[in-house]
């Protein structure tokens, strides 16, 4: 099932999460501003996946963060869907 790590105050997340629901897609959505639990589970994402490289340079969060079934991560919801 696909991965979503967001937060209902980021306005990206939002248009993903809607979206996907409208396009009837499966998803877990980790909030990441829900818990700590959460939120560490993302960071230890962020911090070792090259995808979020430009991010942690530029300072940025990197949500929403889309984790497919294969374990492939993106920041592309287009690509989370293919």
């Amino acid at each position: 099932m696909l991965k979503l790590y967001g937060s209902p105050i980021c306005p990206d997340c939002v248009e993903a999460v809607d979206t996907l629901q409208k396009k009837g897609i499966s998803y877990e959505y980790h909030i990441i501003t829900g818990s700590t639990a959460e939120l560490k589970a993302f960071l230890k994402l962020r911090d070792h996946e090259p995808v979020f490289g430009t991010v942690r340079e530029e300072g940025k969060i990197g949500i929403p963060c889309f984790v497919k079934e294969d374990g492939t991560v993106t920041l592309s919801l287009e690509e989370a869907l293919s």
